[in-house]
């Protein structure tokens, strides 16, 4: 063969493999588009489950009134237009605030159990795994048993006594990571010991006050989404809304940071203060929800993971996917609650354990492959 025809062979097989790497560039780009498209869908999905959610919530209870009726109610009320007395005053005052607190509640809770388990690296970690939930657990029960209150008596001195104690677990652990350094084992084992002390004193202050003190106390333990007052949800949003937008910009190091201490120290990042931040951060964000609406359990531990099996582990998209899903449990959750259970509703922090079970369950068993 001439060399003429060897340069026309070499110059066929360069084509080919031209275009045969342009193909495969393209499909790897498509399968990626599909990838993104697919964490997009669920993201949205949890979106419009949250808001369906929110709008049968609203007609849930002993006054009849359909879904159509609420949202005129509320735009009505919003521009000042004449609305029903009684409409008003079911939909206004008595019910959206309680739906405002399971959507704030539930995506804030969820957000945190992202970070808790991106940054410990632990499939069973929560935001109460720090103790945050059983400082303000302590906090609230010398406000309720007690009256012992850093903002007097009442409710405002329950939420601000819950807040303040529910601080304190973050500032020992803190401390310990300080001398022993800030590795997961570290900051669980820590967490667990301060959870322990204030779970052993708290039941120490049920065992002094009478039955109906110890009433009040058990009913604040359980969670609940009955908020007093518009100010109250405004905190709440402010402490969920400005940790999302910090955990949001955070999301690329925490991503790093959960392929290992040694992955993130080769780019330059700081491990052991990533994670005292995120704690803080989580810590503030969960100490603002559960102040006012007590002790709402599971939904910092199962939606993060039902979120993971479908979105993956990138934080950017889990944040969002889980928050949203969350919001959308917590509020099936007081549906059921409310209308299940007639007579007598059933709290929130319970249903979700009923309801988050046997789902969490139910995934597990049927993935097909590792979330983690």
């Amino acid at each position: 063969m001439t060399s003429r025809g060897m340069a026309d062979i070499e110059k066929s097989v360069d084509r080919w493999i031209s275009r045969r790497e342009s193909v495969d560039a393209d499909e790897k780009m498509s399968e990626y588009n599909r990838y993104i498209s697919r964490k997009v869908l669920f993201i949205l999905i949890c979106i419009a489950a949250a808001v369906l959610a929110a709008g049968y919530d609203l007609t849930v209870g002993p006054y009849d009134i359909s879904i159509w009726e609420t949202y005129e109610v509320i735009w009505d009320h919003i521009w000042g237009l004449p609305v029903d007395y009684r409409d008003d005053l079911v939909i206004w005052t008595m019910r959206l605030p309680r739906i405002l607190t399971g959507l704030i509640a539930g995506f804030g809770l969820a957000i945190a159990g992202v970070v808790m388990q991106t940054i410990l690296r632990n499939p069973l970690a929560d935001p109460y795994t720090t103790g945050v939930s059983s400082g303000a657990s302590f906090g609230a029960s010398l406000a309720i048993g007690f009256g012992l209150s850093l903002a007097g008596a009442g409710s405002v001195g329950i939420v601000i006594n819950a807040f303040i104690f529910s601080l304190i677990p973050m500032a020992v652990i803190v401390f310990v990571s300080k001398m022993r350094g800030a590795s997961p084992a570290t900051m669980v084992m820590a967490g667990i010991a301060v959870m322990y002390i204030f779970n052993a004193m708290t039941t120490m202050i049920k065992l002094w006050v009478d039955a109906d003190t110890l009433a009040n106390i058990f009913a604040w333990s359980v969670g609940t989404l009955d908020v007093k007052g518009w100010d109250h949800i405004l905190t709440m949003f402010a402490f969920t809304f400005a940790s999302g937008i910090l955990l949001m910009l955070m999301s690329r190091r925490l991503n790093v940071l959960s392929t290992g201490d040694e992955s993130a120290r080769s780019i330059g990042i700081n491990a052991d203060r990533l994670r005292i931040v995120s704690l803080f951060v989580v810590s503030m964000l969960t100490a603002g929800i559960v102040s006012f609406t007590g002790l709402i359990g599971f939904v910092g531990l199962v939606c993060p993971h039902i979120a993971r099996m479908v979105v993956g582990s990138d934080v950017k998209y889990l944040l969002p996917a889980s928050g949203f899903f969350g919001s959308a449990l917590l509020l099936v959750a007081d549906i059921v609650g409310r209308s299940v259970f007639e007579g007598s509703a059933l709290q929130v922090g319970v249903v979700t354990a009923f309801i988050g079970g046997p789902m969490f369950l139910w995934l597990i068993i049927r993935q097909k492959k590792e979330s983690w």
